[in-house]
Protein backbone atom coordinates (compact mmCIF):
# COMPACT_ATOMS: atom_id res chain seq x y z
CA UNK A 1 0.00 0.00 0.00
CA UNK A 2 1.17 3.47 -0.85
CA UNK A 3 0.01 6.77 1.32
CA UNK A 4 -0.09 10.29 0.09
CA UNK A 5 0.42 12.08 3.11
CA UNK A 6 0.57 11.90 6.93
CA UNK A 7 -1.00 15.44 8.45
CA UNK A 8 0.06 15.34 12.72
CA UNK A 9 -2.08 18.04 13.11
CA UNK A 10 -5.19 17.86 11.80
CA UNK A 11 -8.62 20.03 12.60
CA UNK A 12 -10.29 19.30 9.60
CA UNK A 13 -11.53 15.10 9.32
CA UNK A 14 -12.86 14.42 12.61
CA UNK A 15 -13.70 15.68 16.09
CA UNK A 16 -10.78 17.01 18.04
CA UNK A 17 -6.78 17.26 17.10
CA UNK A 18 -6.23 13.94 14.90
CA UNK A 19 -3.44 12.56 12.96
CA UNK A 20 -4.55 11.83 9.20
CA UNK A 21 -3.32 8.97 7.51
CA UNK A 22 -4.23 9.43 3.49
CA UNK A 23 -3.81 6.05 2.04
CA UNK A 24 -3.26 6.02 -2.12
CA UNK A 25 -5.52 4.09 -4.55
CA UNK A 26 -9.55 4.38 -5.25
CA UNK A 27 -11.10 2.95 -7.96
CA UNK A 28 -14.53 5.26 -7.67
CA UNK A 29 -13.45 8.40 -9.08
CA UNK A 30 -16.20 10.80 -7.76
CA UNK A 31 -16.40 14.00 -9.93
CA UNK A 32 -14.94 16.94 -7.97
CA UNK A 33 -13.02 14.74 -5.27
CA UNK A 34 -10.29 17.27 -3.88
CA UNK A 35 -7.35 14.24 -3.62
CA UNK A 36 -7.66 13.26 -6.72
CA UNK A 37 -3.98 12.27 -7.22
CA UNK A 38 -4.86 9.29 -4.35
CA UNK A 39 -6.21 7.47 -7.22
CA UNK A 40 -3.72 6.69 -8.55
CA UNK A 41 -2.26 3.12 -6.19
CA UNK A 42 0.85 4.04 -6.50
CA UNK A 43 0.51 7.70 -5.61
CA UNK A 44 3.28 9.04 -2.54
CA UNK A 45 5.41 6.87 -0.63
CA UNK A 46 5.15 2.84 0.59
CA UNK A 47 3.34 2.25 3.59
CA UNK A 48 5.85 0.12 5.99
CA UNK A 49 6.39 -0.67 9.01
CA UNK A 50 8.65 2.73 9.48
CA UNK A 51 5.07 4.42 8.64
CA UNK A 52 3.20 3.00 11.31
CA UNK A 53 6.17 3.78 14.04
CA UNK A 54 5.70 7.52 12.66
CA UNK A 55 2.23 7.67 13.26
CA UNK A 56 2.27 5.41 16.58
CA UNK A 57 4.89 8.63 17.52
CA UNK A 58 2.54 11.45 16.48
CA UNK A 59 -0.38 9.96 18.50
CA UNK A 60 0.82 9.38 21.62
CA UNK A 61 0.96 13.10 21.79
CA UNK A 62 -1.69 13.92 24.64
CA UNK A 63 -3.58 16.35 22.63
CA UNK A 64 -4.04 14.17 19.53
CA UNK A 65 -7.73 12.93 19.90
CA UNK A 66 -7.10 10.17 17.53
CA UNK A 67 -6.55 8.69 14.02
CA UNK A 68 -8.42 9.46 10.78
CA UNK A 69 -7.67 7.38 7.60
CA UNK A 70 -8.74 8.87 4.19
CA UNK A 71 -7.78 8.81 0.69
CA UNK A 72 -8.14 7.54 -1.83
CA UNK A 73 -9.74 4.85 -0.64
CA UNK A 74 -9.18 2.87 2.40
CA UNK A 75 -11.41 0.20 1.89
CA UNK A 76 -9.91 -0.66 -1.57
CA UNK A 77 -9.35 -4.66 -0.94
CA UNK A 78 -5.49 -4.10 -1.41
CA UNK A 79 -5.52 -1.23 0.95
CA UNK A 80 -7.15 -3.30 3.72
CA UNK A 81 -4.66 -5.84 3.93
CA UNK A 82 -2.39 -3.75 5.28
CA UNK A 83 -4.77 -1.10 7.14
CA UNK A 84 -6.90 -3.75 9.26
CA UNK A 85 -3.76 -5.16 11.00
CA UNK A 86 -2.30 -1.81 11.53
CA UNK A 87 -5.66 -0.42 12.81
CA UNK A 88 -5.30 -3.33 15.44
CA UNK A 89 -2.15 -2.19 16.28
CA UNK A 90 -3.71 1.50 17.10
CA UNK A 91 -5.84 0.28 19.35
CA UNK A 92 -3.73 -2.36 20.98
CA UNK A 93 -1.46 0.93 22.16
CA UNK A 94 -3.98 3.77 22.54
CA UNK A 95 -7.37 2.27 23.46
CA UNK A 96 -8.91 5.29 24.74
CA UNK A 97 -7.74 7.40 21.43
CA UNK A 98 -10.58 6.88 18.60
CA UNK A 99 -10.13 6.02 14.66
CA UNK A 100 -12.31 7.36 11.83
CA UNK A 101 -12.51 6.43 8.56
CA UNK A 102 -13.97 7.80 5.25
CA UNK A 103 -15.06 5.83 2.88
CA UNK A 104 -16.73 6.84 -0.74
CA UNK A 105 -18.56 3.09 -0.59
CA UNK A 106 -21.96 2.48 1.50
CA UNK A 107 -21.32 1.05 5.02
CA UNK A 108 -24.78 -1.49 4.85
CA UNK A 109 -24.50 -2.68 1.15
CA UNK A 110 -20.68 -2.21 -0.40
CA UNK A 111 -18.37 -2.71 2.77
CA UNK A 112 -20.03 -4.69 5.92
CA UNK A 113 -22.57 -6.67 3.90
CA UNK A 114 -20.34 -10.08 2.91
CA UNK A 115 -21.51 -9.93 -0.40
CA UNK A 116 -20.51 -6.25 -0.50
CA UNK A 117 -18.32 -5.05 -3.34
CA UNK A 118 -15.52 -4.17 -1.02
CA UNK A 119 -15.96 -7.19 1.52
CA UNK A 120 -12.90 -9.08 2.04
CA UNK A 121 -11.13 -11.50 4.79
CA UNK A 122 -9.94 -8.08 6.56
CA UNK A 123 -13.03 -5.99 6.68
CA UNK A 124 -14.71 -7.49 9.75
CA UNK A 125 -11.39 -6.71 11.61
CA UNK A 126 -11.16 -3.19 10.16
CA UNK A 127 -14.23 -2.14 11.10
CA UNK A 128 -13.76 -3.34 14.33
CA UNK A 129 -11.09 -0.76 14.72
CA UNK A 130 -13.23 1.95 13.47
CA UNK A 131 -15.00 4.55 16.04
CA UNK A 132 -16.75 6.60 13.23
CA UNK A 133 -17.41 6.12 9.43
CA UNK A 134 -17.71 9.01 7.19
CA UNK A 135 -19.65 7.16 4.22
CA UNK A 136 -20.82 7.76 0.56
CA UNK A 137 -18.94 9.20 -2.41
CA UNK A 138 -18.87 12.51 -2.73
CA UNK A 139 -21.47 14.00 -5.29
CA UNK A 140 -20.50 17.69 -6.91
CA UNK A 141 -24.68 18.35 -7.05
CA UNK A 142 -24.90 17.45 -3.05
CA UNK A 143 -21.79 19.33 -2.33
CA UNK A 144 -22.15 21.88 1.29
CA UNK A 145 -19.69 23.49 2.54
CA UNK A 146 -21.19 24.01 5.92
CA UNK A 147 -21.23 20.82 6.52
CA UNK A 148 -19.04 19.78 9.14
CA UNK A 149 -16.71 16.83 8.49
CA UNK A 150 -18.36 15.85 5.05
CA UNK A 151 -18.27 17.49 1.93
CA UNK A 152 -21.43 16.62 0.41
CA UNK A 153 -25.30 15.67 1.69
CA UNK A 154 -25.76 12.50 0.59
CA UNK A 155 -22.56 11.26 3.13
CA UNK A 156 -23.01 10.17 6.81
CA UNK A 157 -21.20 10.05 9.77
CA UNK A 158 -21.99 6.70 11.37
CA UNK A 159 -21.04 6.18 15.00
CA UNK A 160 -19.82 2.18 14.58
CA UNK A 161 -18.72 2.08 18.63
Amino acid sequence: MYYGEIKKIDIANGDGVRVSLFVSGCRIHCPGCFNAMTWDFCYGQEFTRDTEDEIIEALGKEFISGLTVLGGEPFEPENQKVLAPFLRRVKEIYPKKDIWCYSGYIYETEIASPTGKVHTDSTDEMLSCIDTLVDGPFIEAEKDISLVFRGSRNQRILKLH
